[in-house]
């Protein structure tokens, strides 16, 4: 290996994480050393008032509880903790009473993680047999987190305020956070630093104002080169112009915050991780006594959604435990059918052959 290795910022992948994308299938991510620079910069960034993400390094302790291989866990927690030398406790997994043990003994101030750990921190009855009085922020991302339920830890843990965070693997990852001391309800933020977004209209393309719904389109330094050995992928994720279409559906207020609606694309995210549909229905596909199958996501307010399977049986002797444990038994722990299986006559479908999964979510068993 050469004692000094000559790289190209702005063209050399720093890191290749595989994110679920807008087709469902796994790609890899292409992001740069300059991608995942320029998002750390963005996320300290001092001249924001209020400021984003600077950490204090000789008076916070955050702890990393979340997988090192999730973009989140990697530049928002573990990149941003080495950036600002800042003390990180790491843990193996989240496991209740070592991870509360860990905030007590550890003097964590700062807690970076998914609602299920914060609806967790804010109904469990074992939180109150630690103390927890050093935090001064719970930030939550990679999945929406309510109203109530933030409430709920703000008056649990008696901290002034709650923020989230919006972004995706593709932009490594972070688009949009709370300003700190600034606290608006549902909202997840607005754009840090060098970064523009436009919200546009699903059906013309042309951009919406505040209030109104639409897709949230990006760009800045933060958004990926591309996806690995998939040009047709890239092209239909990134525009002409640079502009990265983000597939979930949002709307902004007059001051810039952000506030989620809904998703174009549809992954399941079972506690911050993306669960592809058509990955399911294609492990579904290959049991013998299924004749054909379509996968939804349950709302679920521990875990935000759980996967759930339609199956049109082939054998009538096929059980609900016979579908579940086929899928466990070759999928990732995320992945299971933890929303359970609904036997039904046919998976309702459009002429050209797409599930029509709206039609699913009314459903009843």
């Amino acid at each position: 290996m050469p004692a000094d290795v000559k790289i190209d910022p702005s063209e050399d992948i720093a890191i290749l994480p595989y994110s679920s994308g807008t087709t469902g299938l796994p790609k890899g991510v292409m992001l740069t050393h300059y991608n995942i620079i320029a998002n750390l910069c963005q996320n300290r960034c001092a001249m924001a008032v209020p400021r984003i993400l600077l950490l204090e390094p000789r008076e916070e302790c955050l702890i990393g509880q979340l997988p090192f291989f999730h973009i989140y866990g990697l530049v928002v927690i573990l990149f941003n903790c080495l950036m600002q030398g800042v003390r990180l406790v790491t843990v193996p997994r989240f496991e209740p009473e070592a991870f509360l043990e860990c905030v007590q003994n550890y003097k964590v101030t700062r807690i970076l993680t998914v609602p299920p750990v914060a609806v967790f921190l804010a109904k469990h009855p074992i939180v109150d047999s630690y103390d927890l009085s050093l935090i001064k922020e719970v930030f939550c991302g990679a999945a929406p987190m309510g109203t109530e339920i933030t409430m709920a830890l703000m008056d649990r843990l008696k901290i002034p305020n709650h923020r989230q965070g919006y972004g995706l693997t593709e932009t490594s990852p972070i688009v949009t956070i709370g300003r700190e001391g600034v606290f608006v309800p549902g909202s997840f933020g607005i754009l840090v630093p060098n970064t523009k977004a436009k919200v546009v209209d699903t059906e013309t393309g042309e951009a919406v104002g505040p209030g109104e719904d639409g897709e949230l389109c990006v760009l800045g330094p933060q958004v990926m080169k591309g996806y690995l050995d998939n040009p047709e992928a890239t092209a239909s994720t990134i525009n002409p112009e640079g502009w990265l279409l983000t597939g979930d559906i949002v709307r902004y207020d007059e001051d810039g915050n952000f506030y989620a609606v809904d998703r174009v694309k549809e992954l399941i995210k079972y506690k911050g991780f993306q669960v592809a549909p058509a990955e399911l229905e294609s492990v579904l596909l290959g049991h013998p006594g299924v004749q054909d199958a379509a996968v939804i996501g349950l709302p679920d307010e521990v875990a935000g959604e759980l996967p759930k399977a339609f199956v049109v049986k082939k054998v009538d002797d096929v059980t609900e435990k016979d579908i579940t444990d086929f899928v466990a038994e070759r999928v990732a722990p995320y992945k299971k059918l933890r929303g359970g299986v609904a036997f039904v006559g046919e998976i309702p479908k459009t002429p050209s052959g797409k599930i029509l999964r709206r039609l699913l979510k009314d459903m009843k068993e």
